[in-house]
């Protein structure tokens, strides 16, 4: 008979854009897209996930398409998420015998107790012998190295690809939070919606997330430079290219902004005011892919009047925080949501 081997415990951050998967005592050993190309005809033929799903994209017939199993932070394909999730810890942990590994798995602190329920039940299907969930602000304070477990408030906004995640945490637990269903792709939609509208062309959502990117910024840019954005033609839907200033990004960029200030602001105006204080002088800690958009942190800090920093390496605290409670299992909180607001 062939031995089984103990699988090690397992953290994922299994984000709307992209999933991060940390094995214990490895670390982080995978960061892929969160992505699925599969048939037209039958979804149950998946060509490729992950990177490979990547790659195919544009090169392939018209007889598949991309899939996001994961809309928003919330599970929109059980069959196609199971898969996927059956596929990463496969790639992760080796496919020799291989015992099924513990799961901690970081969901947005806005899920209700039913969607809580099918990212358990879909690991478990997936091959996890247990599944520990956990909110994902908690997860990216704990991993941003914020003293969560503390009687001090540490506050700290999460923005991801689905949704933005702002909490105020204190003594293990969540104090106050809120989770708005607005992040990186919604403004990636934004400046599509822009282009659009006032230089009636259309672009893609990569080029959209490109330009973002590269000179997206949450207060007005200094630089009056133009640059060269290529799409289709509204009208005649042929191929045009337009001269872009970099303030008309800034200004795309406004209405989701104000929406994620106005979550800070929500959770702020609710934060008790023995927590308060620590607030003022810890400071507001940003994490997730959307934090490194330049200028966020000044915007936040001008109209809150708070002080406001970018931890490092912002879009993996997520999974750091997950990875740190895999080694510590005995620590994981059953966190209460205190005073919560979903959007």
């Amino acid at each position: 008979m062939a031995l089984e081997i103990m699988a090690p415990d397992v953290a994922i951050d299994m984000g709307t854009c992209f999933f991060r998967l940390a094995v214990k005592g490895k670390g982080i050993v995978l960061y892929e897209p969160t992505l699925a190309v599969v048939s037209i005809k039958s979804k149950r033929n998946v060509e490729a996930i992950g990177e490979d799903a990547r790659l195919l994209l544009g090169r392939v017939s018209n007889d598949i398409q991309a899939e996001h199993p994961i809309v928003d932070g919330v599970i929109a394909d059980f069959q196609l998420t199971e898969m996927m999730l059956r596929y990463f810890l496969r790639k992760a942990i080796g496919g020799l015998r291989i015992s099924k590994p513990r799961i901690v798995i970081s969901v947005p602190c806005g899920l209700t107790a039913v969607e809580r329920r099918a990212i358990d039940e879909t690991s478990r299907s997936a091959g996890a012998r247990a599944v520990h969930v956990v909110d994902q602000p908690f997860a990216a304070a704990l991993g941003t190295g914020l003293p969560v477990y503390e009687p001090m408030g540490s506050m700290l906004v999460d923005i991801g690809g689905g949704t933005t995640e702002v909490a105020l945490i204190s003594c293990g637990g969540l104090v106050v939070s809120r989770s708005i269903r607005i992040a990186g792709n919604k403004m990636d939609e934004a400046i599509v919606h822009y282009m659009k509208t006032e230089h009636k062309i259309l672009i893609s959502d990569r080029i959209a997330e490109d330009l973002k990117i590269d000179i997206g910024s949450a207060v007005p840019p200094r630089d009056a430079r133009k640059v060269v954005v290529r799409g289709r033609d509204v009208v005649t839907g042929l191929p045009r290219h337009v001269e872009v200033e970099i303030g008309e990004i800034y200004t795309a960029l406004g209405e989701p902004l104000e929406a994620v200030v106005e979550a800070v602001r929500w959770v702020l105006e609710r934060t008790p005011p023995e927590l308060a204080s620590d607030v003022l002088r810890a400071g507001v800690y940003l994490t997730g892919g959307g934090a490194q958009l330049t200028g966020l942190d000044v915007l936040i800090a001008t109209e809150l009047g708070v002080p406001v920093q970018v931890a490092k390496t912002p879009d993996e605290c997520v999974v750091w925080g997950a990875y740190y409670l895999a080694e510590n299992m005995d620590i994981i909180p059953r966190i209460g949501q205190g005073d919560t607001m979903v959007e």
